[in-house]
């Protein structure tokens, strides 16, 4: 299958003259955005990679994106954006997720105008929410948009392959990437940061952030040695998992104490819910 995959980005980036352009890659170091780095290079595309940090992400998994560029031998650029996530999420109600996404899209597209980039690429694939999103506000085959507010278009080599299909073909490819363990919002592994887990319609703070990354830092290792997914959110300290038995809830409640959660208070949501 990944052969046929790789065979239908070459032919569709012939036709659309993407071998003559400069392709960056914003590249979080998960399965999506991995495979189709892989994909554009196994292509044989001028690709580059570009990844987004910021003083709450998770160091293991940067550690693992940028040996994985390594392998490919792919130019890889890291840019920090925690003054800019600062400056557009304190204050405001979560999900801060919809703040740090904005600040990454315009500093994509700054970052790529200034180092000579001509298209931008992203992971996207078929189960990701598309609906009225402004990479879908685009004419023709969606794979390429060109988007006028942007001035740059976006390549997304992956968006017509389901979650399913997608884990299939980085299964095929060797990619694995370095996982926390997180509870994530779906049942795919969809692996972030730990911000996402600011309750929602909390008005979010620096220490608030900071408590975000602390704890749900401490109770991936448990996931980790467990084969779990947890991730805690707060300050409510609701604990939610995947596959937890009453043991793993306890040494989790027992780390989330620590920090101020009251361990008979925090309730747990299971994967069946």
């Amino acid at each position: 299958m990944i052969e046929r995959v790789i065979r239908d980005v070459r032919e569709f980036s012939r036709k659309n003259g993407l071998y003559e352009k400069r392709i960056l890659v914003l590249f979080s170091g998960g399965k999506d955005s991995s495979l189709a780095l892989y994909l554009l290079k196994e292509a044989g595309l001028d690709v580059s990679a570009l990844t987004f940090f910021h003083r709450w992400s998770w160091r293991e998994t940067l550690n693992w994106a940028m040996g994985f560029t390594k392998k490919l031998g792919i130019e890889h650029y890291l840019v920090d954006v925690t003054d800019g996530l600062l400056r557009e999420a304190t204050g405001r109600k979560g999900p801060i997720c919809i703040n740090c996404k904005k600040v990454m899209l315009w500093n994509a597209k700054w970052f790529a105008l200034n180092n000579g980039f001509e298209v931008l690429a992203k992971g996207d694939n078929a189960n990701d929410k598309i609906i009225g999103a402004l990479l879908d506000q685009c004419k023709g085959d969606i794979r390429l948009c060109d988007i006028p507010r942007i001035g740059v278009p976006f390549f997304r080599p992956l968006i017509r392959y389901t979650a399913e299909e997608v884990e299939r073909l980085a299964e095929e490819a060797g990619i694995r990437p370095y996982r926390m363990y997180e509870h994530a919002r779906r049942r795919q592994w969809r692996e972030g940061c730990p911000l996402q887990y600011i309750d929602r319609e909390e008005v979010v703070t620096e220490e608030l952030m900071d408590l975000a990354y602390r704890v749900n830092y401490e109770v991936s290792k448990i996931a980790r040695a467990r084969k779990v997914r947890v991730s805690v959110r707060v300050p409510s300290f609701e604990v939610m998992c995947w596959d937890c038995n009453e043991e793993t809830l306890g040494e989790v409640r027992r780390v989330v104490s620590r920090f101020g959660g009251k361990e008979g208070e925090t309730s747990a949501r299971k994967a069946e819910e």
